[in-house]
């Protein structure tokens, strides 16, 4: 297969690293720096899943969808930072090759919100998404290593029950190291991960913890239990579903699996603020609140990890200023 990955991020270059493994070609866009270093060093993937490294010219690699050759991709995987989701969107429509296309633009993001945007570029038929629940870090603009893993990355559609035609690029991934299947159950998968994303990210970011030290605290489990029973409401209230029938239920998952198996892990929120970057707070508890508005309901807690994370990112702006 042939297989073009929009945004060569951390998640952007360990799914690579996979496709790369199992011997199918890609092409990443990406940042100029980024694409300078892949094309003098290769693509380097160590931690979990086991060492891989791609020579330059085991791939491609270019730095605008303009750069690109007109071929033909078997799949498109959008792996932007998901404030970059409406211009990665009119990016690729913007290409005459990529618009007219039927190829599945399969959205490995974070947050809530990512598929809607993507559908109003593109038929919903080809606007898929991806659950992924993996750590990674990116030691150096061409290696990512992989840190920790909670669970199996799911590819699905949240518009239509065929999803049969993702099956290749499943087996892809997972052959290539890192676990995968496709299902049609992928909408519930996307609300755990942001019951879990909402719950952690914004706090170990204000508190700079990893995400372990959260739950060995009373005060800190209050409020991520509140965090988890507002956004577990809205998610009803909107008509969506998870995998547990109540926010007890799923709390009880989360502390007594999800929490221990990601202990230390330091979410990429923290390491963007830390970067002076800006991070995913709106497609996360930002969206909680968007959606709480639309159905007039309140959500304290997420609107309030939502308002401080927005203060830490306008200070670390302008001390990178100053700097």
């Amino acid at each position: 297969m042939k297989i073009l990955i929009y945004g060569a991020g951390a998640v952007g270059l360990g799914i690579a690293s996979c496709l790369m493994k199992t011997g199918h070609r890609v092409d990443l866009v990406g940042r100029a720096q980024t694409v300078e270093a892949l094309c003098r060093n290769g693509l380097t993937r160590s931690g979990l899943f086991g060492e891989v490294h791609a020579p330059p010219s085991a791939f491609g690699a270019v730095a605008s969808v303009t750069d690109l050759d007109e071929t033909a991709y078997d799949f498109i995987l959008v792996c932007t930072k998901s404030f970059d989701t409406a211009s990665a969107a009119q990016d690729l429509a913007s290409v005459a090759f990529i618009k007219d296309a039927r190829t599945p633009l399969v959205l490995c993001q974070n947050g809530w919100g990512n598929a809607e945007i993507f559908a109003q570029h593109f038929p919903e038929e080809r606007v898929k998404n991806a659950r992924v629940i993996t750590g990674f870090t990116r030691p150096a603009p061409h290696h990512v290593d992989i840190t920790v893993h909670a669970d199996t990355v799911h590819v699905g559609s949240l518009f239509q029950d065929a999803v049969s035609d993702l099956k290749p690029l499943s087996e892809a991934i997972d052959g290539g190291g890192l676990p995968s299947a496709v299902t049609k159950t992928v909408g519930r998968d996307l609300w755990a991960k942001m019951l879990y994303n909402c719950m952690l990210n914004g706090l170990s970011t204000l508190f700079d913890v990893p995400y372990g030290l959260l739950g060995e605290s009373p005060d800190t489990r209050r409020l991520m239990d509140a965090i988890a029973r507002e956004v577990f409401a809205v998610m009803q209230a909107a008509g969506y579903r998870t995998h547990w029938e109540s926010a007890d239920g799923y709390l009880d998952t989360f502390y007594k699996k999800q929490l221990p198996a990601t202990y230390r892990h330091i979410p990429s929120m923290l390491q963007d603020l830390r970067a002076g970057k800006r991070t995913e707070i709106d497609a996360l508890n930002g969206a909680v609140m968007k959606l709480g508005e639309q159905h007039g309901m309140p959500v304290p807690h997420n609107t309030q990890v939502y308002h401080l994370i927005r203060f830490a990112e306008a200070r670390r702006e302008l001390k990178t200023e100053k700097m």
